[in-house]
């Protein structure tokens, strides 16, 4: 007696609604005697069921069945046991040629058809063929995947569901919908009922396709869905998306353990032609590839058929979909793994022209990521050649290899003081007495001490502030932690204050510099060019905050190249937690000014949470330790080579004493004893007027000011440092600021 595989209790639900929305009637129930071998198919309860023994028949009792409604096909999923000899890589599925002969009786006719995923997820032309042929008489309305969707067949395996309404002259929008592996069956139709009710857009389990992609093409449910294609354009944001067929070429060999056996090509490894095998499971999630064991494979390999340096090796097999997710297994060859050989179900990536570090580095980590694997297509359990000859990988940017790069010496170092640490501790029992051990273990290891104590300190914000931040940030940065820890609460107190309001006022005139070099005005400039010509109080805490506010919203700015520092820039405040602190900040600095004062017993609490704030603002503007403040001190042209030298200081850190650096550079139109800006990319942006570097005349320290007050015969100055105010007299400086927009 033949077993019955029926609908489970969910992918029977979904059935049901589907056909209550899309026919509004119970279907009947056509299916065939056999299905997928001994397995016949049990229908819903209480739905009509017809069994047709003959699968041939099963196109002609559908018409007979539609034409008194609609129709739940299941056929079966046999193949016939022998293929036609003409077409020997084509399978015979029964399913294809019945779908194929199915015809619609009348123009409202409405089907769903039960098949293996494959059926619909596929590219291959055997599978494109029927899909085409349904496309001329059906529209396709809904694809449902669904994993167990049958009982008595393993729960990994996918079924898909399609309804199909009769051609019509206007073309549906199609939904497509996935049931997840693991969750409540309650939320699952929940969700399927709200993408039945869209005419667009996604839910949680599914999406609506507004222009149905074609029969040619398989119908996967990530090929279309919105989350991927929108996460598969992001790639570019790493610099650049290829092909991998555009920069590898495929290979996979055919040397199976039978093979060399058959060609007595094994070998023992002390033969001196001996190639280790490299087998998919030697090949680990992580990136690497497993050392020589008892159970390698060694073989004679003809040199051109060998693995050569620089080479990725990737599992064939892919992981089932029933583990967690991960991406292809994929390794880089090294050196240090030749001589080597790939055996079967092992395919060879060969760069086409060699890869740099970064980009090789990229492409691996990338593979081994499920996006990789999403976008490659449906998970089976063998990857084609195809698939991945289209597959799209980022290629990095030079900011990106150059942050690559940087991480990768990091790495390097790391494990270099690893292993000297190592050798220290080995080292204690091979001096001849236990005191000569301990002075070498004590004095070898101190600067590895030193240096993981100088490591640690670059966790600590503020460590980082002192020694990385731009001069006039770490400054008042310093000063407000002395003052803190000196017990001062009133200095203390307006520390914390006069550091907000001038990183705020530093960060905005980097907008003000950066936006006027690329002709843009923004709005808040009037009320600093008001407020500047009004001659007694210059713009403050609310009009630096406004440039900031203005900049991260601008249309005008949401087009910059990649590595612009006003990228980072805008998101100071444009998150809900650091525009609160900023605005709790500046109250409190109105309510100063305004001699509205914490009360004394109120202060160490209020210094605690106006420091909490302005922290929070400080890590908001960590993108500042990477936008160097540079004083270019000479500039030195070269006509033949097209490069200026340059002499520069690098105002980081909380003292303005630092020593003169030197750097090419391939313009000549840098000015001396002008601040600016340099990027990521090393690309320099002229700071003046908005910031300038003199000695101070009041403390006779280097400092940074910026025009706070301009008066019809002088520009006042002040210094983000200590305030201190310098009057610059001469007309041309007040000319340079209407030049900029500022009187």
């Amino acid at each position: 007696m033949a077993k019955t595989a029926q609908l489970s209790s969910l992918s029977e639900q979904l059935v049901g609604i589907g056909f209550e929305r899309l026919a509004q009637r119970t279907p009947t129930v056509l299916s065939s005697s056999v299905f997928a071998g001994e397995l016949a198919f049990g229908a819903p309860k209480g739905w009509k069921s017809v069994r047709e023994p003959s699968w041939e028949q099963l196109a002609t009792r559908s018409e007979e069945i539609l034409a008194e409604g609609p129709l739940f096909l299941v056929p079966t999923w046999e193949r016939e046991a022998t293929p036609d000899k003409r077409r020997p890589a084509r399978p015979s599925d029964y399913f294809a040629e019945v779908l194929a002969a199915c015809v619609p009786p009348s123009s409202d006719a409405v089907m769903a058809v039960l098949l293996p995923a494959q059926a619909w997820e596929s590219d291959q032309p055997w599978y494109a063929e029927m899909r085409t042929k349904v496309a001329e008489r059906w529209d396709t309305q809904l694809v449902v995947y669904s994993p167990g969707a049958l009982t008595q067949l393993h729960w990994s395996a996918t079924s898909v569901l399609v309804f199909l309404r009769a051609r019509a002259q206007t073309r549906p929008v199609l939904k497509v919908f996935q049931v997840p592996r693991r969750s409540d069956d309650a939320d699952v139709v929940k969700d399927f009922e709200r993408l039945l009710a869209r005419q667009g857009g996604r839910t949680e389990h599914g999406y609506v396709l507004r222009e149905p992609p074609g029969p040619h093409q398989g119908l996967y449910f990530d090929r279309f869905d919105p989350h991927v294609l929108q996460r598969r354009e992001d790639l570019a944001g790493f610099g650049a998306v290829n092909a991998l067929g555009d920069l590898f070429t495929f290979h996979r060999t055919a040397f199976s353990e039978a093979a060399l056996k058959r060609h007595n090509q094994l070998t023992s490894p002390k033969d001196p032609s001996a190639v280790r095998m490299v087998k998919p499971r030697d090949i680990g999630r992580d990136g690497t590839i497993a050392p020589p064991s008892e159970e390698t494979l060694w073989a004679s390999i003809p040199p051109e058929l060998q693995l050569a340096a620089g080479d990725l090796v990737i599992r064939r097999m892919v992981a089932p979909v029933t583990v967690p997710p991960y991406g292809f297994f994929t390794a880089e060859v090294t050196d240090e793994h030749l001589p080597a050989a790939a055996s079967d179900h092992v395919v060879v990536l060969r760069p086409i022209k060699p890869l740099s570090r970064p980009q090789t580095r990229l492409i691996t980590m990338f593979l081994r990521t499920p996006l990789a694997l999403t976008l490659a297509g449906p998970r089976l359990v063998i990857t084609s050649m195809e698939t991945l000859f289209k597959l799209p990988v980022p290629q990095p940017d030079e900011a990106l290899t150059k942050a690559l790069d940087e991480l990768t010496s990091a790495k390097q170092q790391f494990k270099r003081w690893e292993q000297e640490a190592d050798s220290v501790i080995e080292s204690v029992f091979l001096e001849r007495t236990a005191a000569l051990a301990r002075v070498r273990v004590i004095d070898s290891g101190r600067a590895l001490r030193l240096r993981v104590e100088a490591a640690s300190l670059l966790d600590d914000l503020g460590h980082s502030v002192r020694t990385r931040f731009p001069y006039p940030i770490a400054y008042r940065w310093r000063e407000t932690e002395a003052r803190i820890s000196a017990g001062d609460d009133h200095a203390a107190y307006a520390a914390i204050l006069d550091t907000a309001e001038e990183l705020l006022c530093y960060v905005a005139q980097l907008v003000l510099a950066l936006t006027h070099a690329r002709q843009i005005t923004l709005g808040a400039v009037t009320a600093i060019r008001d407020k500047l010509a009004g001659g007694r109080s210059g713009p403050g805490f609310g009009d630096w905050a406004n440039v900031l506010n203005e900049a991260a919203t601008s249309r005008q700015l949401n087009n910059l190249p990649e590595a612009h520092p006003l990228n980072d820039i805008r998101t100071l405040l444009a998150h809900q937690d650091a525009e609160k602190a900023r605005q709790a900040l500046s109250e409190r600095r109105n309510n100063q000014a305004h001699l509205r004062r914490v009360d004394p017993i109120d202060l160490p609490h209020a210094i605690d949470v106006a420091f909490a704030d302005l922290t929070l603002l400080v890590e908001r503007a960590r993108f500042l330790a990477d936008l160097a403040l540079l004083e270019i001190t000479n500039v030195r042209w070269d006509a033949f080579a097209r490069t200026a030298h340059v002499e520069y200081r690098e105002l980081a850190g909380d003292h303005p004493v630092v020593p003169t650096r030197t750097t090419t550079y391939p313009s000549n139109d840098l000015e001396t004893n002008s601040l600016y800006l340099r990027d990521t990319d090393g690309a320099l942006h002229l700071l003046r007027p908005f910031l300038i570097g003199r000695d101070c005349p009041t403390c006779r320290t280097w400092s940074t000011f910026h025009a706070d007050r301009a008066p019809k015969d002088a520009v006042i100055f002040k210094s983000l440092e200590h305030g201190h105010t310098l009057n610059d007299t001469s007309p041309d400086t007040h000319r340079l600021l209407g030049q900029i927009g500022l009187t």
